[in-house]
């Protein structure tokens, strides 16, 4: 198995538990009756999941690159205890389906912002009559999502 076919199997598994994570998370929230509390504990989980990763594989925590790296480097975190806040929360009112495809809009535009421009690291690949297309129908299917 190559490193792409790899990528595309581990990447479907992630949006399958990301579609899992919403609703559980929902219950999370529910219960504590707060989707910050939900999104805490979800973190706190997985965090302690990836600390047993690293300890299990002995990783290294803090190498030296990482002095390297710049500052919005660090906040990413922010942005998936942004999403699972926003999930906990959307997920009982629109629905696993509509939030999931809204998102999946999200990502595709700011994915092909960063890709057009080689923005974060990133290799340039420009917007293609074909890749926006492929976003306009990503649009379109989450609007018909959002309406059934």
């Amino acid at each position: 198995m190559n490193g792409a076919t790899l990528s595309l199997g581990l990447a479907i598994i992630a949006g399958v538990l990301i579609a899992v994570q919403a609703p559980t998370n929902a219950l999370l929230g529910k219960a504590s009756g707060s989707p910050i509390v939900a999104a805490f504990i979800s973190f706190i989980v997985g965090s302690l999941a990836l600390g047993a990763v690293v300890a299990a594989t002995q990783g290294k925590l803090f190498s030296p690159a990482l002095k390297q790296v710049p500052w919005y480097a660090w906040i990413g975190g922010f942005y998936g205890a942004f999403f699972v806040a926003v999930a906990a929360f959307a997920a009982p009112r629109v629905g696993i389906g509509v939030l999931l495809t809204a998102a999946v809009a999200g990502q595709l535009a700011a994915a092909l912002v960063l890709d057009h421009y080689g923005l974060l690291g990133l290799a340039k690949h420009p917007v293609t009559i074909t890749r926006a297309a492929g976003f306009l129908l990503v649009v379109a299917g989450a609007a018909l999502v959002r309406r059934s």
